[in-house]
């Protein structure tokens, strides 16, 4: 019996190692029912062709993802470079007219386009001139000791507070000027005080020299410098500035920027009796102290005509004397490398002694050169033969203020030959620097805007034929021709000069630079061939956007290739 009990355990035994094995190794099967279909096996070469469609699908998938992220890096590369190149002719036909559509006071789109340069910049995003087309050296010019890209410059006006030098100078120009800045601060006059005359291409502006003061824009292009030395490996402090003022760093000390300079423009405040002369100098000289470390150039502006009594100064005694006080302050900037000054003159002082007086100034104060022109309060005549204008535009005619726009070009280049010609006399035998209440005789009443739509801009203005003396036109019988040569000279070889006895060899030719009216290549060429070095562009900017002074360098060099 004990065997027969150990022979079952042993059947029982195996029956459960048996079964063990299949619970362990092999699923169990659904019970088959009744007329249900019997599945058959896969055959193992299934598995195989559904993992060979799998990692295809993922292949595919792989190479659409890389194509779509190639597409995204390569187009936002390709918009990036688009959009930021001063070429693209975005700027002009949809920044420009978005900006004048959203923003129909033209202050405020002016501010929203600085806002928004600005910040663009901040990302490194801003438009700028790509490539080097200025390397060629075809554009060259030598002014002030140096040799810049190109002869083309930006106007003040366009960045009053200096927040934006290095933008500016990114869109491709030479000389970038800001300002003006009163000593103090002051809210200029009350808006509205800018209107657009956009048949004309043209500006009416009266802001009065608005300014946030002569302490904070020093203090902000201080901060410039800084940064710049700390992006150099100088540091950050007093000393780093020292070492980019003093020019160790191998830049001018105001534009930061091979081949190009930076002007500050500045000026008196308002409240400041334009009579007591000592104040007034006082004025001018407290921005060269605060402002004149960080710029190559000062600019005196003494012909704004929206600050009342301000053109007064240009009469040759009080001029002498407020040019002199800013040359002796200038020379007290702590800076190894001086900036040099140059005067802003009014395009309405256009009468032969007002012209001659400030000549006489420029000479005997010392200033190295004048920029000829400034908005004008006369109107010229907008309506060509057929042609009728807007009233809306027509009744902004009435409007007081400063007018640019292209109108202005002939005045322009007629006043730069006449001040070349009256600078190169050099100065006056018997000038006295003392004699600064000596005023020059004033030019006829005509400053009133309704005497000014009266009498036409075209009955005032001067022919560039005319208003050469004789003796200058047979001296330079190619001077109205544009036969530039392949690379731009000095003013005094711009124009060819005779012996002039009263002007002693030992004398440096003054400078002169160019505003009003300058729309494109070929009237910079104009006023380049006239006598200026720097032709300078104001409401161009304004109506043509980022990608102005590059079309016009290269109509000018288009130009060129002509002669």
């Amino acid at each position: 019996m004990n065997k027969t009990v150990s022979a079952r355990a042993s059947q029982s035994l195996l029956h459960y190692r048996q079964s063990s094995i299949h619970t362990h190794h092999r699923p169990a099967l659904p019970p088959i029912r009744p007329g249900s279909p019997i599945r058959r096996a896969a055959p193992r070469y299934a598995s195989t062709v559904q993992s060979t469609t799998i990692d295809s699908s993922s292949l595919i998938i792989r190479l659409k993802n890389i194509f779509y992220g190639t597409s995204i890096v390569l187009g936002l590369g390709f918009g990036y470079l688009y959009i930021t190149d001063t070429r693209a002719s975005f700027h002009q036909w949809l920044v420009v007219p978005a900006l004048r559509t959203i923003y129909l006071d033209a202050e405020e789109a002016h501010h929203a386009g600085t806002a928004i340069l600005k910040a663009l910049h901040s990302f490194g995003l801003n438009p700028r001139e790509r490539g080097n087309p200025d390397g060629a050296g075809d554009l060259h010019v030598e002014i002030f000791g140096h040799t810049l890209d190109n002869p083309i410059g930006t106007s003040a006006g366009i960045d009053k507070n200096a927040e934006l030098p290095s933008p500016l100078l990114a869109l491709g120009p030479a000389i970038v000027e800001v300002g003006g800045v009163t000593p103090l601060p002051q809210e200029g006059n009350p808006k509205p005080r800018v209107f657009r005359i956009p048949s004309q291409n043209a500006l009416i502006n009266r802001y009065g020299l608005n300014s946030e003061g002569a302490d904070f824009v020093a203090m902000r292009l201080r901060q410039r410098v800084r940064e710049f030395a700390y992006q150099m490996g100088l540091g950050i402090d007093e000393e780093a500035e020292r070492v980019v003022l003093d020019g160790e760093a191998g830049v001018p000390p105001g534009s930061l920027t091979p081949g190009k300079l930076l002007a500050v423009q500045i000026a008196k405040n308002k409240d400041t009796p334009d009579r007591d002369l000592e104040a007034v100098k006082r004025d001018y000289v407290y921005c060269v102290k605060h402002l004149g470390k960080y710029a190559d150039i000062i600019v005196v502006n003494v012909s704004s005509p929206n600050t009342p009594g301000l053109r007064s100064l240009q009469n040759v005694g009080p001029l002498t004397h407020i040019l002199t006080g800013v040359v002796q302050a200038v020379k007290d900037i702590d800076r190894k490398t001086k900036p040099v000054v140059m005067v802003k003159v009014s395009p309405d002082e256009d009468s032969e002694s007002q012209i001659s007086g400030i000549c006489e100034a420029v000479w005997d104060s010392g200033v190295d050169g004048v920029i000829v022109g400034n908005t004008t309060k006369k109107r010229p005549d907008p309506i060509p033969k057929g042609y009728i204008m807007p009233s809306k535009e027509a009744s902004l005619l009435v409007e007081q203020g400063g007018y640019s726009g292209p109108q202005m070009f002939e005045r322009t280049l007629a006043l730069v030959k006449r001040y070349r010609n009256t600078l190169d006399q050099g100065p006056k035998a018997d000038s006295s620097k003392s004699q600064f209440d000596k005023p020059i005789t004033s030019a006829p009443s005509g400053d009133s805007i309704e005497s000014s739509l009266i009498g036409k801009m075209g009955s005032d203005q001067l022919s560039p034929e005319s208003s050469l003396p004789k003796s200058n036109t047979d001296r330079n019988p190619d001077l109205n021709t544009m036969n530039l040569p392949a690379k731009l000279n000095p003013p005094a070889e711009l124009v060819s000069k005779g012996p002039i006895t009263a002007n002693p060899p030992s004398q440096k030719s003054k400078v002169i630079f160019a505003t009003g009216g300058i729309t494109n290549g070929k009237q910079a060429i104009e006023v380049l061939n006239a006598g200026a070095s720097v032709a300078m562009v104001y409401t161009a900017m304004i109506y043509s956007g980022a990608g102005t002074v590059s079309r016009i360098k290269s109509e000018m060099r288009d130009e060129i290739r002509k002669t």
